[in-house]
């Protein structure tokens, strides 16, 4: 399985941005499809999930802002981020999870004040 996220950018505070990531290999479902994010010296935290069957998490801190989404027949997960705040400035990583937990290579999203 690889994952390949795209979308990532400069982006003023208030801003958006949409973050594909698109899988390909044998996909196997049900799967779990998620966001995560790196912020500089900090750990990777999740930002949002979403089952195969459309069940959806997200972090407090990006609830309605925020949204995820995925196409099943297109293998492709959507992070849609309104309202970007500073500290959300960090390397953000597509993941699928199913046994194992497979990465992107991550995409900087950097949002300035």
């Amino acid at each position: 399985v690889q994952l390949v996220e795209s979308g990532g950018g400069l982006v003023q505070a208030g801003g958006s941005l949409s973050l594909p990531c698109a899988a390909s290999g044998t996909i196997v479902r049900p799967n779990t499809m998620a966001w995560y994010r790196e912020p500089p010296v900090k750990q990777r935290e999740l930002v949002a999930a979403i089952t195969s069957v459309g069940i959806i998490n997200y972090a407090d801190s990006v609830k309605g802002r925020f949204t995820i989404s995925r196409d099943n027949a297109k293998n492709t997960v959507y992070l849609q981020m309104n309202g970007l705040k500073p500290e959300g400035t960090a390397v953000y990583y597509c993941a699928l999870s199913y046994r194992k937990d497979y990465w992107g290579q991550g995409t900087q999203v950097t949002v300035s004040t």
